[in-house]
C-alpha cells in the first residue's frame, strides 16, 4: 500500500484510457483517499468514471484556466482534508492551428492559449495547493510531460508548451523546496487518448517508439506511467524534486535507431 492514507488530488480524467485515470485506479488500489476535478462539457464524462471508481470518488469542477475555480478547489480540500498529499496535473491543451505543421502559421492568441493550459496552469496549481501541501509535510507535484528535449513532426507550440512544463517543473521545485514540497514531472512515450487524437502525426510518433524502445512500448497501456506517477506521490523518493522521469521504454536514450545488443569488435 505505497500511497496508504494519502489524499490526492487528479485531474485530467476525461477517458477511462488516459492516463490520469490509470493513475487514479493505482493510487486508490495502492490506498490513496482521491478527489477528481473536471469542467465544462467534460465535466459529466468525470463525474461518471469517478462513479466507476473502486471507491467512487467526488469531482470539483476546475477550470485550471481560471484562477477563481483553481482557489475554490484548494478551499473545498482545505475544509475536507486540512492538508493535501499529492497533486497530479495531466492538463493539456493547443488549439489545432498551433499543431500538425502550423509553427510558423499559428496567431499569438492560440500560441498564449497552449501556454496558459499546458505550462502557466501548473505554476497556479503551485501557488493555490501549495499552502496544503506545506500543510501536509510538503507533499508531491507530479505532472505529466512529453519529451521536449526534441522537435516532434506536429506537435510544434505543444512541444514549447511541454520545454515551459519543464523549466517550470524546475523553478517550483526550487521555489516550493522550503516547503518540503517535491515537484516533478513524468515524461510519458506515446499513450492513445483522447488528447493523442488532436495530433495528426500520432501515428508517426507511435512507429518511433515500436520501433526504437530497448524494452518496448504499448501505446494502449498506461498503466507504466501511472506507477511511475504513484511512486513519485509516494514517500518512496523524499529527495527527488525537479526532476523529469522517462518512461518510455528507453527511447528518450538513444541517439538513432534500436541497439541489438551486440558488443562491437
Amino acid at each position: 500500500m505505497l500511497l496508504r492514507d494519502k489524499r490526492l488530488l487528479v485531474t485530467g480524467v476525461i477517458s477511462p484510457d488516459s492516463i490520469a485515470y490509470a493513475v487514479a485506479r493505482t493510487a486508490q488500489q495502492e490506498g490513496a483517499e482521491v478527489v477528481l476535478t473536471g469542467f465544462g462539457r467534460g465535466l459529466r464524462i468525470t463525474q461518471r468514471l469517478a462513479a466507476a471508481l473502486s471507491p467512487a470518488c467526488d469531482v470539483l469542477e476546475m477550470d485550471a484556466t481560471r484562477e477563481d475555480h483553481i482557489a475554490a478547489a484548494a478551499d473545498d480540500l482545505r475544509d475536507r482534508w486540512g492538508r493535501l498529499d499529492g497533486v497530479v496535473h495531466s492538463i493539456a491543451f493547443a488549439p489545432a492551428s498551433a499543431l500538425g505543421g502550423g509553427f510558423l502559421s499559428a496567431d499569438w492568441p492560440d500560441v498564449a492559449s497552449a501556454l496558459q493550459v499546458s505550462t502557466y496552469s501548473f505554476v497556479a496549481f503551485g501557488r493555490a495547493f501549495g499552502p496544503l501541501l506545506a500543510a501536509a509535510g510538503g507533499g508531491s507535484l507530479v505532472g505529466l510531460d512529453f519529451d521536449a528535449t526534441q522537435a516532434w513532426p506536429g506537435y510544434d507550440w505543444m512541444g514549447v508548451a511541454k520545454a515551459g512544463l519543464e523549466s517550470a517543473c524546475r523553478y517550483l521545485a526550487a521555489t516550493l523546496g522550503s516547503n518540503g514540497t517535491r515537484v516533478n514531472l513524468v515524461a510519458a512515450g506515446p499513450i492513445h487518448t483522447v488528447a493523442a487524437s488532436a495530433i495528426s502525426t500520432f501515428d508517426r510518433l507511435q512507429r518511433v517508439w515500436v520501433e526504437r524502445a530497448p524494452l518496448g512500448w504499448d501505446v494502449q497501456d498506461p498503466q507504466p506511467v501511472a506507477r511511475a506517477v504513484c511512486a513519485l506521490l509516494s514517500d518512496w523518493l523524499p529527495a527527488v524534486t525537479g526532476e523529469v522521469l522517462h518512461v518510455d521504454g528507453g527511447v528518450h536514450a538513444l541517439a538513432a535507431g534500436p541497439v541489438d545488443g551486440r558488443v562491437p569488435a
